[in-house]
């Protein structure tokens, strides 16, 4: 029996995604913190990709094996979801804490590894969470909320960067070593370690789960009966299973995100090399700058996240998509070509509206073509075709950046942009889903929480 889901106001779907600030301040630090950390420390322009595996990894293992274990979960007093990512959310704080600490590369690219494994352990049922709790006319409107909130979080850790760095940096420039970890970098660190955990508490206390349905239930008991040997095994199975029944849509999104992500982790690792290159600027100005560059892609995604909810109503999710890729290969085209620290951030307004879609429209694509009873699984197998391009990536960019693009971060990020056309091009051979519900309404402003 299919459950029937409320209709939420505008400030239930609110509290339900503010979580996504903590999550995703965390993340903000991962894109623009951690490489230069990593630099810092030694790092070369060839050991970069191989470094962040840990993302590609620990997403690939953790996230669909944690969304089909909370599919088969439900707990009266902590709900289905919430659990995960609540523990998720204190293992990342705690890593984000030790992080600026860091007394050698080795002990960075570990902590870094339990980092992965905390958020990916906190964003999957999340987003599980988002489309359990939404109809589907509402589902685009809920994701889009947690695109706003993925930007605001983002936006928030690269702001605090370069700030703390004008605030704080000119003291140190005398003390302390050029190849040490500066000391006006923890106090972003610090503040995302807070923020990790308080965030994610706000949306567990204000949003209740919905429980399962009586079939549902049924399930899970004769679930929880099996042996541990089996119950161990069932989410590896239900992967599988979950795989082999894939929608068609899935497969071709798969394409996309190939060249999509790949591109996507390309930026983030050479986006402050670039500089240190095209403007001569050390490695803490390069920092800086590559901060002010993701703080301005991820400002317009939070102005345009929601924006995107009517156009897609009105022209479809696959070409508001579609044009997204390829405004943000434009982007990543032009920005080698600008030398000046202010018109470079231009591009990046074209950027944020490509993060915008990328961060919603295809989960809500997605959502409303999968079962119910299924979606946990589906959304980590979602996040699997995110990750596999970044292992790839990981693993075969070094040598490419090394023996074929001349070690140069300029040609890195033209790469990168190459990648984006082609990604926009098979997106043109999506054909989006239908909703059995309608399309996304209008919200209502309602309190409630």
């Amino acid at each position: 029996m299919k459950i029937i889901k409320p209709r939420l106001t505008f400030w239930q779907i609110f509290n339900m995604n503010v979580g996504f600030l903590g999550i995703q301040f965390s993340f903000g630090l991962q894109q623009t913190a951690v490489n230069p950390i990593f630099s810092f420390l030694g790092a070369n322009h060839e050991d970069l990709p191989i470094l962040n595996i840990a993302g590609p990894v620990t997403g690939l293992i953790v996230q669909p094996i944690i969304g089909a274990i909370s599919d088969k979960t439900w707990s009266p007093r902590w709900g289905r979801r919430k659990p995960f990512f609540l523990i998720g959310a204190l293992l990342g704080s705690l890593c984000l804490f030790a992080f600026p600490f860091s007394p050698a590369l080795w002990f960075a690219v570990g902590l870094l590894w339990i980092l992965d494994v905390g958020n990916n352990m906190a964003m999957e049922p999340y987003r599980a969470f988002v489309g359990d709790k939404l109809n589907d006319k509402q589902m685009s409107f809920g994701y889009q909320m947690q695109s706003l909130f993925v930007g605001a979080g983002i936006v928030l850790a690269n702001a605090s960067i370069f700030l703390f760095q004008d605030w704080f940096g000119g003291a140190e420039t005398v003390t302390e070593a050029a190849d040490s970890i500066p000391r006006w970098l923890y106090y972003s660190f610090f503040i995302g370690a807070i923020l990790s955990v308080t965030t994610i508490l706000w949306s567990v206390l204000r949003t209740p789960e919905i429980p399962p349905s009586y079939e549902e239930m049924e399930e899970m008991k004769i679930h929880n009966a099996k042996p541990l040997k089996d119950r161990i095994r069932a989410p590896f199975m239900e992967i599988v299973e979950a795989i082999k029944d894939m929608p068609n849509f899935m497969w071709k999104l798969s394409g996309v995100y190939l060249f999509q992500w790949y591109a996507l982790f390309v930026y983030w690792q050479f986006i402050a090399p670039l500089f240190r290159e095209s403007m001569n600027f050390d490695q803490s100005e390069a920092l800086s700058q590559a901060a002010k560059m993701n703080t301005t892609y991820n400002v317009t995604t939070m102005v345009i996240a929601l924006a995107l909810v009517p156009l897609a109503v009105r022209y479809g999710g696959k070409k508001v998509y579609t044009a997204s890729l390829f405004l943000t290969a434009i982007a990543m085209l032009s920005i080698p070509y600008i030398h000046d620290p202010l018109l470079v951030l231009f591009p990046m307004v074209l950027f944020g509206i490509g993060w915008a879609a990328m961060m919603g429209i295809p989960y809500s694509m997605v959502s409303k073509i999968v079962p119910q009873e299924r979606r946990g699984v589906y959304m980590g197998i979602l996040n699997m075709m995110i990750v596999i391009p970044m292992g790839i990536q990981t693993l075969s960019f070094g040598p490419i950046v090394k023996n074929l693009l001349g070690n140069s971060a300029i040609n890195a990020i033209l790469f990168g942009g190459v990648f984006f056309v082609i990604s926009g091009l098979l997106a043109l051979r999506l054909k989006e889903p239908k909703s059995s519900e309608g399309e996304d309404a209008p919200m209502p402003m309602g309190g409630g929480h």
